[in-house]
């Protein structure tokens, strides 16, 4: 049977895959943490998230026409970091901070590097540290929904704070916890009746986008376990409430949806896990030690700095083949 040994050429491996279909399944992924947003701290959250959209895209459809380059836009790429940039910005935010992240993000974070497949980190990432560095007062302005006052006046009530009322009312549940040794209880924070930034609230529409995706196959279940678990194993080995880190923060957006990007993420199997180890570690770190209370933003930035040494040091051995001697 000739028909066995043809040769063909490359690609050996068909895949319906796309990048528009990856990109299109995140981004519905965050339907629900979006809707959430919007649920929880009303319908200007749409105008956050559509200016940074916007920004994005013309920003990436500007620089190709203006180097003479295929435009792209239409893979969804531009559109998912300006969404993922939304989702990590306070709901207070004036309409400029998205629409500069995402020009930043864009621009510098990804073109510069020559675009989509090149960039060494995470566009969206990059895009809140700068918009963190440069404006971190805008950055760090928190705001509770209005179905959550009752559980700002049941903290300020307590002994602990009651000198502080109006600190509760303008901290996350993570910073409460550093700096006031405060937990709030952990049904507000599945749900999202909290304050923190749009896309982190609600740790259930988290948790369902997450699993869609894995269910999907859109992203590697190694990363997300890998570094939920690293994080939930610290805490408890620190004595602090390993679900409080899961539930509390940006961890849950991070490590399903930025931790497990294909460009600035290692390929190997071994490689991921001792990636999402890695920003589990920093992650807490940041949180016990750091001068901010989250963490979730450097650690995966950093990681993505190690993710090409990663890659060499656990690429799999060829069969068959001989390591040379000395």
């Amino acid at each position: 049977m000739p028909e066995r040994f043809v040769v063909t050429s490359n690609p050996h491996i068909a895949t319906t895959q796309t990048t528009e279909r990856i990109m299109r399944e995140v981004m519905l992924a965050l339907l629900p943490a979006s809707a959430a947003a919007v649920y929880f701290f009303g319908w200007r959250v749409l105008a956050v998230i559509a200016v940074s959209m916007v920004a994005a895209v013309c920003t990436e459809a500007i620089i190709q026409k203006a180097l003479k380059q295929k435009t792209t836009i239409m893979d969804g790429s531009a559109a998912l970091t300006g969404l993922l940039l939304a989702l990590t910005l306070p709901p207070t935010v004036p309409l400029w901070i998205p629409a500069l992240g995402a020009i930043f993000a864009i621009a510098i974070a990804k073109q510069v590097f020559g675009g989509l497949g090149s960039n060494p980190f995470n566009p969206a990432l990059i895009g809140r540290a700068f918009l963190t560095a440069s404006w971190p007062k805008l950055m760090s302005t928190w705001k509770w929904p209005h179905a959550a006052q009752s559980l700002v006046q049941q903290l300020s009530a307590s002994d602990a704070v009651s000198a502080a009322s109006d600190v509760i009312s303008s901290a996350t549940p993570l910073e409460l916890a550093k700096s006031m040794e405060v937990q709030v209880p952990l049904e507000p924070l599945f749900w999202g009746n909290i304050a923190g930034s749009l896309g982190e609230v609600s740790a259930m529409a988290l948790l369902a986008g997450g699993l869609y995706l894995i269910i999907r196959r859109i992203i590697d279940w190694r990363i997300p376990v890998a570094y939920l678990g690293t994080v939930a194993v610290i805490a408890l080995i620190s004595r602090q409430d390993p679900l409080f880190h899961l539930l509390a923060g940006g961890l849950l957006l991070g490590a399903f949806f930025m931790a497990t990007d294909y460009v600035t993420s290692p390929i190997t199997r071994k490689g991921r896990v001792i990636f999402a180890i890695g920003a589990g570690l920093l992650t807490i770190l940041f949180r016990r030690y750091g001068a901010n209370s989250e963490g979730v933003c450097y650690s995966i930035l950093i990681m993505n700095a190690f993710a090409p040494t990663i890659d060499r040091l656990t690429v799999p051995r060829i069969f068959g083949e001989v390591k040379g001697r000395a």
